[in-house]
């Protein structure tokens, strides 16, 4: 590393959202694709987690090894398989940020992962270790990811899971109208009569959002 080189060049560069400034902070410090953030983020995961694919891509190309958090933002299923068959703690391994590689496979939408995952064993009742208490479901249904839905519920996902202030994955179709999630979840036993911590039902929030029609539904 060049000695004069701001060793947070590179974070600054994901926040910034600048490939450019990303890769020659890479260049000047190669090092740093693989120094976590002071919050103990890795630069890869904090790229996935801006928006910034192309970045992130850059940054593994440096570091060459992943981790399992980095495998699954990426989508990376061999990698996932190779570390989860070495150590099955990794299958539900959290990362400093309180997240698990099923939950971020889930959300960054990457199926491929996700389905390793399951096939291996990951725990489909696993919640974020943080403040939001997300699942790998709510985290799907945030997404739009109706194919992780289905196999996620398949596998015993409890459809009533609540997170953060009580809001549970139906209350997410809703608010988003995600109408073939929505039915899907009600199939498989979502209650709509649940509630957040401030009152509000899933036919609350789509009403909120101007979902009338999925709130007459839901009652």
């Amino acid at each position: 590393m060049d000695a004069d080189h701001d060793p947070n060049a590179l974070i600054a560069a994901i926040k910034a959202k600048d490939l450019d400034a990303a890769r020659a902070a890479l260049g000047a410090d190669p090092e740093s694709a693989g120094r976590a953030t002071p919050e103990g983020t890795s630069p890869i995961c904090l790229a996935i987690y801006y928006g910034q694919p192309d970045i992130a891509e850059a940054i593994a190309a440096v570091k060459g090894s992943l981790d399992v958090f980095e495998a699954a933002v990426l989508g990376r299923t061999a990698r996932l398989r190779e570390l989860i068959e070495a150590d099955r703690s990794q299958l539900t391994a959290v990362a400093a940020d309180g997240f698990y590689p099923l939950g971020l496979a889930a959300y960054f939408k990457r199926p491929e992962a996700v389905r390793v995952l399951l096939d291996l064993g990951a725990d489909v009742h696993q919640a974020a270790a943080n403040a939001t208490k997300v699942t790998a479901l709510h985290a799907a249904v945030s997404s739009n990811q109706t194919q992780i839905v289905q196999w996620l519920v398949e596998a015993g996902a409890d459809v009533n899971a609540r997170q953060q202030i009580d809001y549970t994955p139906l209350m997410g179709a809703a608010a988003n109208a995600r109408v073939e999630i929505l039915d899907l979840l009600l199939a498989h036993g979502a209650d709509p009569s649940m509630k957040t911590t401030d009152g509000k039902s899933a036919a609350d929030l789509a009403r909120e959002h101007g979902h009338d029609a999925i709130a007459a539904r839901l009652g």
